[in-house]
């Protein structure tokens, strides 16, 4: 499958024991996931568990999973349905209650016209959402074709699974990088050069992981704008894949806009989302996707065939609680979105208070993503050399007990950043930024 799908620092393997054990050749894994890299997220994730378990009190920012507990309202649906016996088989992209309940949703939050439940599906996480999208719209290299639709552009940094995701499915990474200056925003004149005949995908994401910013109504219409010409002219089968999980985390002052609203693109914008982040059911396991129009049915009928040779419908009695959450539990989220914008104003002024550091206002998610690259070059009072944000986090973590996330695996000038998650108590920001500072502030 060629190399490995992110490649980051050459020290990586080491610092993070992520090596794979030579095999003998009778034994080998496959290609495609011999070449895939672990989730550095999930990477450091474990590291600093392992250390409280070894008894070491670690501050840890890594990972994008809320402290809040899952609404009350949200678990009592799932028990009463649990009691009531509903344990069986489910249709594999859910069933049509819940479905519906989805499609007036995506209706009258997300002005997304055309949806019906047939135009909607049911994942086990908005991951498997994002898996099933790309198997079902990318095809590996076709030899002689003059044009192969099998590009994904996908504005950097960006989440770490897109990438492999879509490698996996025969798919070709088209980066288009982005600057802290632009609020880590891409623009429609970078999209209109990326755009080619051979692009088949677009993934957008906003608000976004990990840079905590998210693009204005303005500028999602103004790259509509520009899909909408070049779907005419350039690339007749580009689809847009739009993810919107952390859409009801925002608090910059900027409104949510659904890039499927747009009447001249929807019918070819995949909407996803999930009950993760913004209702705090990250265990749950729940995504779901929609398209309108008769190519939405078929993609969602698509998918639903994929996923019934994977895992089938997700745990049945957990549609109830969907529906709850998505009717019942608007108060929930806006008392846990209140307190994710005051946690973001107070690590905005924490992370200001750092010489050398530079990030962008976070306006929705729950990430930081400071450029640390002023510190380069430099080395820890425990003399590990600090090269990169790979060297830095492990520094970090191992001589003052804080865990973050490098962020070479994000793309484009991620690799010059660090992602701090700031899904955790007020407390909890204040001792690791004191630390932060601390630990920055003794590199020589």
């Amino acid at each position: 499958m060629g190399p490995a799908l992110h490649p980051a620092a050459a020290a990586r393997d080491t610092l993070l024991s992520m090596s794979p054990t030579a095999t003998a050749p009778s034994l080998a894994l496959s290609r495609r996931v011999s070449a895939l890299q672990p989730s550095v997220t999930i990477a450091f994730g474990a590291k600093a568990r392992a250390l409280k378990q070894a008894g070491v009190k670690v501050l840890g920012f890594t990972l994008g999973e809320p402290d809040f507990d899952t609404p009350d309202r949200i678990k009592e649906a799932a028990i009463a349905a649990l009691r009531a016996g509903q344990t069986k088989y489910m249709p594999t992209f859910g069933d049509p209650e819940t479905r519906t309940v989805i499609a007036d949703k995506l209706t009258s939050e997300n002005g997304i016209a055309g949806i019906t439940a047939d135009h909607v599906g049911i994942s086990v996480g908005g991951k498997h959402v994002l898996y099933n999208a790309a198997q079902a719209l990318l095809d590996p290299p076709v030899d002689g074709a003059e044009h192969d639709a099998r590009e994904a552009i996908i504005p950097t940094p960006a989440w770490v699974s897109y990438d492999p995701i879509v490698r996996l499915a025969g798919g070709e990474v088209v980066e288009v990088e982005t600057t802290p200056e632009s609020g880590f925003r891409m623009s429609p004149e970078q999209l209109e050069r990326a755009i080619t005949p051979n692009t088949r995908l677009i993934f957008m994401n906003s608000p976004s992981n990990p840079c905590g910013t998210m693009y204005t109504p303005d500028e999602l219409r103004a790259l509509a704008a520009v899909i909408a010409e070049k779907a005419r002219t350039t690339a007749p089968s580009l689809v847009v894949i739009t993810d919107e999980i952390y859409e009801k985390i925002v608090y910059g002052g900027i409104d949510h806009f659904s890039l499927g609203s747009v009447p001249e693109i929807a019918d070819r914008v995949l909407t996803v989302n999930g009950l993760s982040k913004a209702f705090s059911m990250t265990g749950w396991r729940v995504g779901y996707c929609a398209m309108p129009g008769e190519f939405g049915k078929r993609l969602i009928k698509g998918m639903a065939s994929l996923q019934g040779q994977m895992t089938t419908n997700i745990t049945s009695f957990v549609y109830p609680a969907i529906r709850t959450a998505l009717t019942e539990c608007a108060d929930d989220v806006e008392r846990m979105r209140v307190a994710f914008a005051g946690r973001a104003k107070l690590i905005a002024s924490r992370l200001a208070e750092i010489d050398g550091l530079t990030c962008p206002t976070p306006t929705g998610a729950f990430y930081a993503f400071p450029d640390v690259s002023s510190y380069f070059g430099r080395t820890s009072p425990k003399g590990a050399a600090i090269n990169s944000p790979l060297e830095l986090c492990n520094a970090l973590l191992e001589e003052q007990h804080v865990a973050c996330v490098p962020g070479e695996d994000f793309g484009g000038c991620g690799r010059n950043c660090i992602r701090i998650s700031f899904a955790c108590s007020e407390d909890q920001i204040n001792g690791g930024m004191d630390k932060l500072g601390e630990f920055l502030g003794s590199l020589k």
